[in-house]
């Protein structure tokens, strides 16, 4: 196949772009220039978006503004690049006769229903966002232009709601791996299987870290993790001993991925081992660990 991937120059987009470029021809589109992206342009560039669907059969929509551009960028342009991009990106696909897209979205659209005051969140595709921010908002409102093009006869969309994926702490993101965070190689994978699979309308799959936990633990899980990381997981807690780093305080929510599991076939395979391996062996993306402002187990 030949896939369009917007956003290529972009952590994410780099990820998938070489899990995609193993297998199919990928063309990458970014504002800005990287050596994996052949198209140079703004999304709201009708122009050059028609351009870049040139013998296209499958779309990856990654390109837009961040959570950590907020206060940074007017709501304005969050609406312009994250919905109405989508939109400029849906009429070029139509132009084309392209019947496949993949979203990136984020687990951020949540918002409020990750923070429950007595107990850790459990959270998969069936529950309701509430979202806090412009970025909530702006990523939720193009979900429905893309749900609605689907419905309507668009091209058949995957909508993937990836979990924290970005340079932090070693300790934290070697957690967050078990409840809140992923590997961008994971991400990629989710992204290559969404474009192979068999796909009508449209689906939402949540794509985070595997987790150990289960909604029986949600309750001491925000309030004595230290223990069900005792019975959970060990390996971790013994890590953390022998490295003397601090357990954390509070977990206050699990992304749940069970159904990209089960209709995907999507398995994460790199956990809060491939972190300590990433820290020791000095990756850029893996920082210096902190000291969590939290007591020690």
């Amino acid at each position: 196949m030949r896939v369009l991937v917007t956003g290529s120059s972009g952590r994410v987009g780099r990820a998938v772009c070489l899990a995609l470029s193993r297998v199919h021809q990928v063309v990458g589109f970014d504002c800005s220039p990287a050596s994996n992206t052949e198209i140079v342009a703004d999304l709201l560039d009708q122009t050059a978006l028609n351009r870049a669907m040139a013998g296209v059969d499958a779309v990856v929509h990654i390109a837009g503004l961040h959570a950590p551009q907020v206060g940074l960028r007017s709501d304005a342009d969050f609406q312009r690049v994250n919905v109405d991009g989508c939109r400029r990106l849906l009429e070029a696909i139509a132009a084309a006769g392209v019947h496949r897209l993949v979203y990136t979205s984020t687990t951020a659209v949540y918002g409020h229903a990750a923070s429950l005051p007595d107990r850790a969140a459990w959270l998969d595709e069936d529950s309701e966002p509430q979202p806090r921010t412009i970025y909530h908002r702006s990523k939720l409102a193009a979900e429905a232009v893309l749900r609605e093009a689907a419905a309507q006869g668009g091209p058949a969309t995957v909508i993937l709601r990836m979990s924290r994926c970005f340079p932090e702490a070693a300790e934290r993101m070697a957690v967050y791996r078990l409840h809140r965070g992923v590997d961008a190689r994971d991400v990629a994978s989710a992204h290559r299987l969404a474009v192979e699979g068999a796909s009508q309308g449209s689906r939402i799959y949540l794509i985070s870290g595997a987790t150990p936990f289960v909604p029986e633990d949600c309750t001491e899980l925000r309030s004595q993790p230290a223990q069900v990381l005792g019975r959970r997981m060990p390996s971790l807690v013994a890590e953390f001993d022998r490295r003397q780093w601090l357990l954390p305080g509070t977990i206050d929510r699990v992304y749940f991925s069970g159904r990209a599991n089960a209709e995907l076939g999507w398995r994460p395979q790199h956990g809060f081992e491939a972190v300590l391996e990433d820290y020791d062996q000095g990756v850029a993306e893996v920082l210096l660990p902190s000291n969590w402002p939290l007591p020690h187990r």
